[in-house]
Protein backbone atom coordinates (compact mmCIF):
# COMPACT_ATOMS: atom_id res chain seq x y z
CA UNK A 1 0.00 0.00 0.00
CA UNK A 2 1.36 3.38 -1.03
CA UNK A 3 0.56 5.68 1.87
CA UNK A 4 3.24 8.29 1.30
CA UNK A 5 2.52 11.73 -0.08
CA UNK A 6 5.05 12.10 -2.87
CA UNK A 7 5.66 14.84 -5.42
CA UNK A 8 4.16 12.50 -8.04
CA UNK A 9 1.00 11.95 -5.98
CA UNK A 10 0.60 15.71 -5.53
CA UNK A 11 1.04 16.26 -9.27
CA UNK A 12 -1.61 13.63 -10.00
CA UNK A 13 -4.15 15.31 -7.72
CA UNK A 14 -3.27 18.84 -8.83
CA UNK A 15 -4.03 17.74 -12.40
CA UNK A 16 -7.24 15.97 -11.39
CA UNK A 17 -8.62 18.89 -9.39
CA UNK A 18 -7.53 21.50 -11.93
CA UNK A 19 -9.24 19.53 -14.72
CA UNK A 20 -12.40 19.17 -12.61
CA UNK A 21 -12.39 22.91 -11.91
CA UNK A 22 -12.22 23.68 -15.63
CA UNK A 23 -15.13 21.31 -16.29
CA UNK A 24 -17.42 22.89 -13.68
CA UNK A 25 -16.72 26.40 -14.93
CA UNK A 26 -18.57 25.52 -18.12
CA UNK A 27 -21.22 23.35 -16.42
CA UNK A 28 -23.03 25.80 -14.14
CA UNK A 29 -26.73 25.09 -13.89
CA UNK A 30 -28.89 28.06 -14.90
CA UNK A 31 -29.82 30.17 -11.89
CA UNK A 32 -26.96 28.82 -9.76
CA UNK A 33 -24.33 31.40 -10.74
CA UNK A 34 -23.96 32.91 -7.26
CA UNK A 35 -23.46 29.53 -5.59
CA UNK A 36 -21.13 28.39 -8.36
CA UNK A 37 -18.95 31.49 -8.00
CA UNK A 38 -18.59 30.91 -4.27
CA UNK A 39 -17.55 27.29 -4.81
CA UNK A 40 -15.18 28.14 -7.65
CA UNK A 41 -13.56 30.84 -5.52
CA UNK A 42 -13.09 28.41 -2.61
CA UNK A 43 -11.65 25.75 -4.91
CA UNK A 44 -9.24 28.28 -6.39
CA UNK A 45 -8.18 29.45 -2.93
CA UNK A 46 -7.54 25.92 -1.70
CA UNK A 47 -5.60 25.11 -4.87
CA UNK A 48 -3.48 28.20 -4.25
CA UNK A 49 -2.93 27.12 -0.65
CA UNK A 50 -1.94 23.64 -1.81
CA UNK A 51 0.63 25.11 -4.22
CA UNK A 52 2.02 27.31 -1.44
CA UNK A 53 2.41 24.32 0.90
CA UNK A 54 3.98 22.25 -1.86
CA UNK A 55 6.53 24.98 -2.58
CA UNK A 56 7.45 25.02 1.13
CA UNK A 57 7.94 21.23 1.04
CA UNK A 58 4.89 20.67 3.25
CA UNK A 59 3.33 17.85 1.24
CA UNK A 60 0.92 16.80 4.00
CA UNK A 61 -0.84 20.17 4.12
CA UNK A 62 -0.63 20.50 0.33
CA UNK A 63 -2.46 17.18 -0.01
CA UNK A 64 -5.00 18.21 2.63
CA UNK A 65 -5.72 21.49 0.79
CA UNK A 66 -6.12 19.57 -2.48
CA UNK A 67 -8.65 17.28 -0.86
CA UNK A 68 -10.62 20.20 0.56
CA UNK A 69 -10.55 21.80 -2.87
CA UNK A 70 -11.94 18.74 -4.58
CA UNK A 71 -14.49 18.26 -1.82
CA UNK A 72 -15.95 21.66 -2.65
CA UNK A 73 -16.30 20.58 -6.28
CA UNK A 74 -17.98 17.32 -5.33
CA UNK A 75 -20.40 19.09 -3.00
CA UNK A 76 -21.36 21.52 -5.79
CA UNK A 77 -22.08 18.58 -8.05
CA UNK A 78 -24.13 16.75 -5.44
CA UNK A 79 -26.08 19.91 -4.58
CA UNK A 80 -27.06 20.41 -8.22
CA UNK A 81 -25.00 23.52 -8.88
CA UNK A 82 -22.93 21.94 -11.65
CA UNK A 83 -24.21 19.60 -14.34
CA UNK A 84 -21.48 17.00 -14.80
CA UNK A 85 -21.46 13.24 -15.21
CA UNK A 86 -17.77 12.27 -15.27
CA UNK A 87 -17.35 9.79 -12.41
CA UNK A 88 -13.55 9.91 -12.87
CA UNK A 89 -13.53 13.57 -11.80
CA UNK A 90 -16.53 13.83 -9.49
CA UNK A 91 -18.73 11.98 -7.04
CA UNK A 92 -21.82 11.89 -9.23
CA UNK A 93 -25.28 10.59 -8.40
Amino acid sequence: MDNKITKQKLEKYFKLTSKALEVVKSSIIKGKDKEAKEIIDMVSNYLSDAKHFEEKGDFVNAFAALNYSHGWLDSGVRLGIFDVDDSRLFTVK
